[in-house]
């Protein structure tokens, strides 16, 4: 045990926090797929199984990352912006529908049988791209003309190709983004710009989705009924969801029934992903409810720790960029269950069930930690670097 904590740098505390909840994940994931055994078949141990495997991947990402120095990923972030273009075109370019809707998120993985969300890579490439180029001009004044083509080009590009498929990620990555470039020291007004061009931006896809509803496959529709649901509750699919998720929390009560004792989880309908925070109050009560939301709050306070000893401006925006859209998402999820916020479909980071939000939630806490054990990292040394110097490095 010693030897291997050896091996483990970076802020201790954050590994033990996403252990934490890594391991408790176990039992509502155990629980809560009864409900994928009555529509796919298998058994509540297999989908457990899978659940540990994944997760055991996910943390050699973060011992793997962790251990790389961070000014890598400053050169790297410029040589993903094409791969991750591609795989989001490769991914649009399916056409997979449900119902109409267009349903092109994910990507399978040769030989493994796992799908892979490609828009989860693109948010986390663009957090980090985004760092990169606020702390190479910290010391210029930054012209809008330039960055246009610097910094929006791409980065509209990327949401662009994922918007059709995944709203609430596109909103979530663009929202960041913006928050990131303000600490940043991007000027306001020009955010501002850039925000009104977002909102235009989406206001024009939205008239022409459905003037031409034909035109491409979109949820356009998914979204309006998702927020009518929410305003004028009604019967439909996310009424349905709301519902029973309202009624698991309310029968929770203090304590809970107790671990695997939820009656919800039989009609829940994602159940072990977007919904798994009802089941936990179902089953934990509102102890697990309150202590859930504060080893996030306890993630979020030693995400601004390092942030605080950080030694670079790119270290800072790095840990920024990559670590509060996990404490986000957790809030977004959390917020859909208890219905203070629409449905979703974002997953609570560590513990929902799913391949691709696992990896790309520990590559990001591996980011993170690889920025909490550095000493030596110098401005310079990360933003002189040459991402084809990067490149041969790696090969």
């Amino acid at each position: 045990m010693k030897s291997l904590l050896r091996h483990i740098k970076g802020d201790k505390t954050i590994w033990a926090l996403v252990a934490m909840l890594a391991i408790f994940s176990f039992m509502p994931i155990y629980s809560a797929s009864v409900n994928l055994v009555n529509i796919g078949g298998g058994s509540t141990f297999g989908y457990l199984l899978k659940h540990v495997v994944l997760l055991i991947m996910g943390f050699a990402i973060i011992y793997g990352v962790h251990r790389v120095p961070y000014r890598y990923f400053s050169g790297g972030s410029v040589l993903m912006l094409p791969v991750v273009f591609v795989l989001l075109i490769y991914t649009l370019a399916q056409g997979t529908t449900i119902g109409g809707a267009n349903a092109s998120r994910w990507i399978r993985i040769p030989f493994v049988g796992i799908g892979f969300q490609t828009s989860t890579l693109a948010g986390l490439v663009l957090m980090v791209y985004v760092a990169r180029y606020l702390a190479k001009n910290k010391d210029v004044k930054i012209k809008f003309k330039e960055s246009l083509w610097q910094l929006w080009l791409p980065v509209g590009l990327i949401l662009m190709l994922i918007l059709p498929a995944n709203f609430s990620t596109t909103a979530i990555i663009f929202m960041m983004i913006l928050i990131v470039s303000f600490i940043g020291g991007y000027p306001l007004k020009y955010i501002g710009y850039i925000l009104g061009t977002g909102i235009l931006a989406l206001t024009l896809f939205i008239l022409i989705a459905k003037a031409f509803p034909d035109a491409m496959p979109n949820r356009v529709s998914t979204w309006e009924k998702r927020i009518e649901s929410f305003w004028k509750p009604s019967e439909g699919t996310e009424a349905y969801q709301v519902e029973k998720a309202k009624i698991a929390i309310a029968s929770g009560e203090l304590i809970g029934r107790g671990p695997g004792k939820s009656v919800q989880k039989n009609f829940l309908p994602q159940s072990s992903s977007d919904f798994i925070y009802a089941i936990i109050v179902e089953e934990y009560g509102l102890f697990g409810a309150i202590l859930i939301v504060f080893v996030y709050f306890l993630l979020l306070f030693r995400i601004f720790i390092t942030v605080r000893k950080s030694t670079t401006i790119f270290g800072t925006l790095l840990v920024i960029g990559v670590g509060l859209p996990i404490i986000f998402q957790a809030c977004i999820n959390m917020a859909v269950a208890t219905n203070l916020f629409p449905v979703t479909g974002q997953t609570l980071p560590l513990i929902s069930s799913g391949g691709t939000s696992i990896w790309m939630t520990c590559f990001a806490v591996g980011m993170i930690l690889s920025v909490s054990a550095s000493k030596e990292e110098t401005e310079e040394s990360i933003l002189d670097d040459n991402p084809l110097d990067i490149l041969h490095e790696t090969l």
